[in-house]
């Protein structure tokens, strides 16, 4: 019996692993503990601040033992900053915990035995170069508040909360963004810009955003307000265009204010961005490249935050596609089609589907720009489009939408039952899925498992240092490629749901 854990009293505790959210976890009379701000080997003075049935939340009080995997966070308001989590460990042992995260959950979850035989690589942003973890973002969103004394001010929300903690310079951003926020504070102040207020709903500068093309030097500002209109949007942009050239001087740097948009959020919501986004500036979109191919991104596009990783993460998606020009693929989730131009260079057709229809429309722009003519993009949902699609082209006369390749590459929940059964029928030489949730890729890769898919190779890769969040490329092979028609589907709905009842995952979004 568990000896009864009393709120506020101080244990000590000795940190044994860490949490999916980068919380160490340690036992207190054998009821488990997660203590925030701690690491892998530490033992420590921990007060008791929540106290659940079976587990406890705890904060770290005093370091009696530091572990030796421990370092001095490089932001000085790293503990009270919601964002990185990880900042107070080395990244060597950050590396490893993500690892062991991704085969945790695999065996875990999925059912597979000695995962690592599979694990070919674990790509770190030191592999690229000294200290690439930080400085490493290409999108930053920076919500707007008031200090004490009325002046305007930007940072991040501290853990769990939406209380906005003042950020000079964030050190995973590019270094541009000082410039551009200090430059918005100071136009706000001057002319008497209302601040957005969660609480009242009243009031219209909420969020600041920025979008910077890494290879290109082209910036993007976004003003995410509370009302229809912006007003004194000349001096807004004469500021910018100030702190851009106070940047380049300072910093011999040949960024480029390229955009400036303005995105109507009214609605008293978490969510960032609203739906309508007006361009007030220059181009209504910048322009940035992955490799060889040139993206054109817009303010609400989804594009990867972390270029330098993004190219070896696709080049791995290339790489075990192995296509040799006559393929049929499929890109599932495509978003605004970088995956997809990837792989229509070495194909003989690609097919990409994604729900939001501006990526769509992005993603055909983006064919276009790089002269790629052998895609072809859906707007839908991809459980409901490839099904369709598929079932379609057993008809006399139709297109053949049959796939050699598949490749997916879902948001955090996975994919669809739906479209894992039509993956299943389809019956593709190759599977590759990209996952940025250790937990629900495991939970799809049981079920492809179960149904003539064989699990070739796993690949890791740090898309977001000094964060929890990982991305992982698998490839999966068909053990029976047979005729169309002949596999059986039998999805077993208890393990389905017993396989999503061991998922837990409580982050909202890569930070």
């Amino acid at each position: 019996m568990i000896d009864e854990i009393r709120k506020n009293e101080i244990y000590s505790v000795c940190i044994e692993d860490m949490s999916d959210e980068g919380l160490g976890i340690g036992h207190i009379n054998g009821m488990t503990v997660f203590v925030k701000d701690t690491a892998v080997g530490d033992e420590a003075e921990v007060r008791i601040v929540k106290v659940k049935k079976n587990l406890c939340f705890g904060r770290l009080e005093k370091l009696t033992v530091p572990s030796k995997f421990r370092c001095e966070p490089v932001c000085p308001v790293a503990r009270q900053c919601g964002g990185c989590t990880l900042q107070h460990i080395t990244y060597e042992k950050e590396v490893e915990i993500k690892k062991d995260r991704v085969l945790g959950c695999l065996k875990r979850i999925g059912g597979i035995e000695n995962p690592e035989q599979y694990l070919e690589e674990v790509h770190g942003m030191d592999d690229i170069s000294e200290n690439s973890f930080m400085r490493y973002r290409n999108k930053m969103q920076f919500p707007v508040g008031l200090d004490k004394d009325g002046k305007t001010v930007t940072g991040f929300y501290a853990g769990r909360t939406h209380s906005i903690i003042p950020v000079d310079d964030c050190i995973i951003g590019h270094t541009v963004n000082k410039y551009i926020t200090d430059g918005v504070c100071k136009w706000a102040d001057d002319n008497n810009i209302q601040i957005y207020d969660e609480q009242s709903g009243k009031g219209l500068l909420r969020h600041i955003l920025t979008r910077i093309g890494f290879k290109t030097g082209q910036l993007m500002v976004t003003l995410v307000i509370n009302g229809s209109k912006l007003p004194l949007k000349d001096e807004l942009i004469d500021t910018l265009n100030r702190s851009v050239a106070e940047y380049s001087k300072d910093i011999d740097s040949d960024i480029k204010l390229t955009s400036v948009a303005v995105n109507i959020n009214k609605k008293n919501t978490n969510k960032i961005m609203g739906d309508k986004t007006v361009y007030i500036y220059g181009e209504q979109y910048i322009e940035d490249y992955i490799g060889d191919v040139k993206f054109r991104i817009s303010a609400d596009s989804f594009y990867q935050v972390n270029p330098a990783q993004t190219k070896m993460l696709y080049d791995k998606a290339l790489e075990y596609a192995a296509l040799t020009g006559k393929e049929k693929v499929w890109d599932m989730y495509c978003g605004i089609g970088t995956i997809s131009l990837f792989l229509a260079k070495k194909a003989e057709k690609v097919f990409g589907v994604e729900i939001v229809p501006q990526a769509i429309e992005d993603a055909e722009k983006n064919a276009a720009l790089n002269d790629i003519k052998n895609t072809r993009f859906f707007v839908g949902k991809a459980e409901d489009v490839v099904t369709e699609l598929y079932e379609k082209s057993k008809m006399p006369g139709e297109e053949d939408y049959r796939a050699d390749v598949v490749v997916v590459d879902p948001p955090r929940k996975g994919c669809d039952e739906k479209l894992l059964e039509t993956i299943v029928k389809m019956a593709p030489e190759k599977l590759v899925y990209v996952s940025c949730n250790p937990a629900t890729l495991a939970r799809d890769l049981k079920i492809l498992l179960e149904h003539d898919f064989s699990l070739k190779k796993i690949s890791i890769h740090d898309q977001f240092p000094r964060g929890m969040n990982i991305e992982t490329v698998i490839l999966m092979s068909n053990r029976n490629i047979k005729p169309d028609g002949y596999i059986k589907l039998e999805v077993n709905t208890e393990e389905l749901d017993a396989a999503k009842s061991g998922i837990s995952d409580t982050s909202s979004e890569d930070f």
